[in-house]
């Protein structure tokens, strides 16, 4: 109970807060850390403005790997596609530890699912760029493909990985 009034008090500091109040807050959130995922993963669905979910995603990001399965369970279960920006930009933010179960995401049913999984994986960039060549080795179908998609979005680093990619497939 005293956890969830921090979790309450935080989020409507960065809702109505200064600027140094709601990064504060996110700090708090941070050091709160897995017991406050899912009320800030919920408080993103729920809100619609872009400002407190951004703040509530750099929280997530502050808490790190612990907020890795539970938003990798959102991106797959949510429909609104505003909050699972959010919530692909954090895992991105959160960086190499989300890597594996982002990969796995490129294997989804769900295109919408995949589509988000490579937005954090673009974010990424360049740690991503060796486990999406050894997928497409490892890998084919939707998979492979969506490794390669994922990696000429990734600007520069990602299509000149594949240019060479493909000329070692051809040597």
């Amino acid at each position: 109970m005293v956890q969830d009034d921090r979790i309450g008090k935080a989020v409507e500091r960065i809702r109505r807060g200064t600027l140094d109040e709601k990064h504060e807050a996110v700090r708090d959130l941070g050091r709160i850390g897995e017991p406050a995922v899912d009320p800030i993963i919920e408080t993103i669905v729920e809100e619609t403005d872009n400002d407190l979910r951004w703040y509530l995603s750099q929280a997530l990001v502050k808490i790190g790997v612990p907020a890795i399965e539970p938003l990798i369970l959102s991106l797959q279960i949510l429909e609104d596609d505003d909050a699972r920006r959010y919530l692909a930009a954090a895992l991105g933010t959160i960086g190499i530890p989300a890597i594996p179960a982002l990969l796995d995401l490129l294997a989804h049913e769900r295109e919408d699912v995949r589509g988000f999984a490579a937005l954090a994986l673009c974010r990424i960039g360049q740690p991503a760029v060796e486990p999406l060549l050894a997928m497409m080795d490892e890998t084919d179908g939707i998979a492979h493909t969506c490794a390669a998609l994922t990696l000429w979005k990734m600007g520069e680093l990602g299509p000149e990985a594949l240019q060479d990619y493909f000329k070692r497939k051809k040597e």
